[in-house]
């Protein structure tokens, strides 16, 4: 097959998670690299990224690249090299879970020296652990930040000795290829629109909903938060959202505050829980308040074994991907980068969905 034009944007390569570069590469090479309007309508696109590992991944739109001429570092072997990973929240929660065992996995697999921590959901420990890490000799930084503000005095220690700094899945406000060279990430905002579709078709465009949202002071939630919102004005203006309280991100503050929800909201249609662990939370108070199965339309974000069960079961009407497995994309951008190669400064993965269609046949590719 011959492809006339690559489009831009995004390249779907399989089975492995490559760089930006291989990934361009290899989607050039087998003359299948498509546009993203194209890419959204295949199988391919459409199935959860976790089968065979796959992701999609390309720089977001006007994004530049960085070198470490660029930022000011030294070219060095990542196998020379002393890695650290600081991870933000409680290993309670299985995106949590999975994403520090693809750090550790994909470290171990390339023979790599990983100094870990983990805040345990404290901001103020989250910085001193990175400060911490680079006491110990740090020379390169993976961090999936708890906050994005406040990374000031992290930010000026790795300056000093010029560490770069890799963030994934959460951004820190700060300076690109001046005080990190790359943000890993799902497209946020497009997930929030892609629940918002999904309510949509669970609702018929019509009735009350609520939202669930996020921890307060990162991007996660606020994108996620304008993506839903801006589709349900945009596609069903008959939709109107009602409630909105944080949830924390956790389990029991979803159940809480879906409780709270039953009372003030007894005519409630849809529940749009920015993460599946408040999903969880949301179909426990349901449970508890002796609601059956579909009265009230729950969509979440994340790809959980838990949550695509909750679709099995009729809890949960579908649930937007958002994939955890960072640890190879993240070690290739720090390999390309200590080598002298350009990365991109923020890379896009695209993520699959489950839905009442094929939650029960794809259930094992969740984690």
């Amino acid at each position: 097959m011959k492809c006339s034009t690559i489009h831009r944007k995004k390249f779907l390569v399989r089975p492995a998670i490559v760089s930006l570069a291989a990934a361009v590469t290899l989607g050039a090479a087998a003359g299948c690299a498509k546009s993203e309007d194209d890419a959204s309508n295949t199988p391919e696109a459409s199935a959860p990224a976790a089968e065979a590992g796959q992701k999609v991944a390309s720089p977001r739109p006007g994004g530049k690249g960085c070198t470490i001429e660029a930022y000011g570092g030294e070219k060095t072997d990542l196998k020379d090299a002393t890695i650290g990973f600081s991870q933000s929240e409680k290993e309670a929660n299985p995106f949590r879970i999975a994403e520090t065992e693809s750090i550790k996995d994909e470290a171990e697999k390339r023979g790599l020296k990983l100094l870990t921590a983990n805040a345990q959901s404290q901001f103020s420990k989250q910085i001193s652990d990175v400060q911490d890490l680079l006491a110990k000799g740090a020379d390169l930084l993976v961090i999936a930040p708890l906050n994005s503000d406040g990374w000031e005095p992290v930010l000026r220690a790795a300056a000093a000795k010029k560490v770069p700094i890799v963030t994934i899945d959460r951004k820190i406000n700060a300076t690109p290829c001046k005080d990190y060279v790359s943000f890993i990430a799902s497209d946020f905002v497009e997930q929030g629109r892609r629940a918002a579709d999904q309510m949509i078709e669970a609702t018929g465009g019509k009735g009350k909903v609520a939202i669930l949202l996020g921890s307060a002071g990162n991007n996660v939630t606020t994108e996620r938060t304008k993506g839903f919102k801006d589709r349900i004005a945009e596609k069903a203006p008959d939709l109107e959202i009602v409630f909105e309280q944080t949830g924390d991100f956790a389990r029991e503050k979803g159940q809480q505050v879906t409780e709270q929800l039953i009372q003030s909201q007894p005519g409630i249609t849809g529940i749009y829980a920015e993460n599946d662990e408040m999903g969880l939370g949301a179909v426990g108070a349901l449970k508890g308040a002796g609601k059956k199965p579909g009265d009230i339309k729950i969509i979440t974000i994340d790809g959980t074994r838990n949550a695509v069960q909750g679709i099995v079961d009729g809890w949960i009407h579908g649930v937007i991907e958002s994939n955890p497995r960072f640890g190879p994309l993240a070690f290739e951008t720090l390999d390309s980068f200590t080598r002298g190669e350009e990365v991109a400064q923020d890379i896009v993965i695209q993520d699959g969905a489950y839905d009442t269609k094929n939650a029960k046949q794809d259930i094992g590719k969740a984690y």
